[in-house]
């Protein structure tokens, strides 16, 4: 069993940033290909980014070039670099394992304009 728990949401003007941090435990994550998911009111969630387990990255298409995903394998831990932040960007962020059913609690950005 995996748990995620996700970490460093909040308020920011638009132009900000942020970092979310995404920590596992229970497991070794290290070998799992891993995601940031978002989820804005009355929104599906959608992929905001991807992590390979040997650290190759996709992003979605509204967070190229904005957006860092990575993650540190020896902490367990997968970080979303996020710069040039967006009214849109606002959403709960949530951390989850590809191909497994583990999802952190997740974490509100909100962006004013």
């Amino acid at each position: 069993q995996v748990h995620l728990v996700e970490s460093g949401g909040g308020s920011v003007q638009a132009g900000g940033s942020l970092r979310l941090s995404c920590a596992a435990s229970g497991s070794t994550v290290d070998h799992f290909a891993m995601a940031w998911y978002r989820q804005a009111p009355g929104k599906q969630r959608e992929l905001v980014a991807s992590i390979t387990w040997t650290g190759g990255t996709t992003y979605a298409d509204p967070v190229k070039g904005r957006f860092t995903i990575s993650r540190d394998n020896a902490k367990n831990s997968m970080y979303l670099q996020m710069k040039s932040l967006k009214p849109e960007d606002t959403a709960v962020y949530y951390c989850h394992i590809l191909g497994f059913n583990y999802w952190g609690q997740g974490t509100q950005v909100t962006v004013s304009s």
